[in-house]
């Protein structure tokens, strides 16, 4: 157990840190294709197919398997802190697969004695996470044998085990707010619950921070696009995140960018934008799964929805300053200013959680801020292009050279690997056909 869970943690982080992380970044609009390179094209202009990316689905069963191993030993063998771990971490990464393609393998997958597993719906892999979940959940592991002893194996916590229980809590609450449009009285019982149970959820990050500057070692995102790669300019600054901190005069713009103007998002044919600002990416950047501000931020939503709005603006406020925290600084007079909590209807005070929670996926949890989008239309679609004096900073532009007719991608498409091989597979599905989530 204590040999395969690292790897499988880092097998889940490196599939959500590079492929993920990518297409995310993109659809997010945090940077756009370089005019100078053509390496991310097809995820811009919104034309990936079967052949692009297989590498996120495999990877991503591949830690699966790992974690199933390790819970099917720790389930015999009575380590129910083993079996807690390897159960959240399983259903991090369900979740992040079934929010980009709808239905997949669950169930019958991982099994080598099914070589064609089934493609379940999204509510029934949320259906089971959640049990999941509330059955880790209640082992005591404390009765957990001492032979082996979660520690330096564990790279999310290095064994606490109440962060650990916190971090399911977290996940329960995350799955059940995704649910809002699609069953609103799961979501609502759910959370409700939760919030009545005394349940307690994360204060600190929930990922890995070991990261160093080596090949192989490095910050997934960072290891794909720049050191493999061997080129530092392909992902340059969209204008949709880059208006939106400098309007507000966000520290974190020098953070996030490197000197330089803004490109429109997908305008990579201009050669006028070859000044355009690169994102700043870094060797040791960690991996979140869920960052202390995205815990604070899915509270604010439960109780802004489920608990009459109470302690959603000291949640808002904390999140905001964590996501601040997470680059060493402090959000300062905008908690007062731009960035204040609106205390207004549900619909404005909603919008300021889900934007803050936006930015604060930067640079590497794009996926994230992508699946919050189509869920509550935030941050809204601009009407106008973004060289149009009249655009909004901060609103979504089609992407100038986008190929599907006006209509943002809403999910990603299947690899060819299943198509091809997999007689259950369910058939190709357009890139903009919506998914079970997603408000529109």
């Amino acid at each position: 157990m204590n040999r395969e869970f690292p790897g499988a943690t880092t097998g889940v982080a490196t599939s959500a840190g590079s492929y993920y992380a990518l297409i995310g970044g993109f659809w997010s609009q945090y940077f756009t294709q370089s005019s100078a390179a053509n390496q991310y094209k097809t995820i811009d202009n919104y034309s990936i197919g079967v052949l692009d990316l297989n590498g996120a689905w495999s990877s991503m069963y591949d830690a699966i398997l790992d974690l199933r191993n390790v819970k099917k030993n720790a389930q015999e063998t009575g380590h129910w802190d083993y079996y807690l771990m390897s159960t959240v971490m399983e259903a991090y990464a369900f979740q992040v697969l079934t929010d980009s393609y709808g239905a997949v393998p669950y169930t019958q997958a991982t099994n080598p004695e099914i070589l064609a597993p089934a493609f379940d719906q999204p509510d029934v892999i949320y259906d089971g996470l959640v049990a999941n979940l509330k059955d880790a959940l209640s082992k005591d592991i404390s009765t957990s044998p001492t032979d082996i002893i979660p520690g330096t194996d564990d790279l999310v916590f290095g064994g606490n085990m109440d962060n650990w229980k916190r971090f399911a809590n977290t996940m329960l609450l995350k799955l059940y707010l995704r649910q809002t449009n699609s069953r609103p009285a799961v979501a609502q019982q759910g959370i409700q619950q939760l919030l009545t149970s005394g349940a307690q959820f994360l204060t600190s990050n929930a990922g890995i921070t070991q990261y160093i500057n080596e090949a192989n070692r490095s910050n997934p995102l960072y290891e794909t696009d720049r050191r493999q790669l061997n080129v530092a300019t392909n992902l340059r600054a969209s204008t949709t995140l880059y208006s939106y901190l400098d309007s507000n005069n966000d520290p974190r713009f020098s953070y996030f960018y490197e000197n330089g103007p803004s490109q429109d998002q997908g305008d990579y044919d201009n050669s006028a934008n070859s000044t355009a600002a690169v994102i700043k990416l870094s060797a040791t950047d960690p991996v979140y799964f869920i960052s202390a501000s995205e815990s604070y931020f899915l509270q604010a939503e439960a109780n802004l929805r489920y608990n009459g709005g109470a302690n959603a603006q000291t949640l808002y406020e904390s999140g905001v300053t964590a996501a601040f925290a997470q680059w060493g600084i402090t959000p300062g007079t905008l908690l007062t200013g731009a960035y204040a909590y609106p205390n207004s209807t549900t619909n404005d005070n909603l919008n300021a959680i889900i934007t803050q929670k936006w930015i604060s996926f930067f640079p590497g949890k794009g996926y994230e801020a992508f699946y919050e989008q189509k869920r509550t239309n935030i941050p809204a679609i601009s009407s106008v292009a973004q060289s149009d004096p009249a655009y909004i900073p901060g609103q979504l532009a089609y992407s100038i050279t986008g190929t599907t007719g006006g209509k943002f991608p809403k999910r990603i498409v299947y690899p060819v690997s299943e198509s091809q091989t997999n007689p259950s597979f369910p058939g190709i599905k357009p890139i903009t056909e919506r998914l079970w989530y997603d408000a529109n």
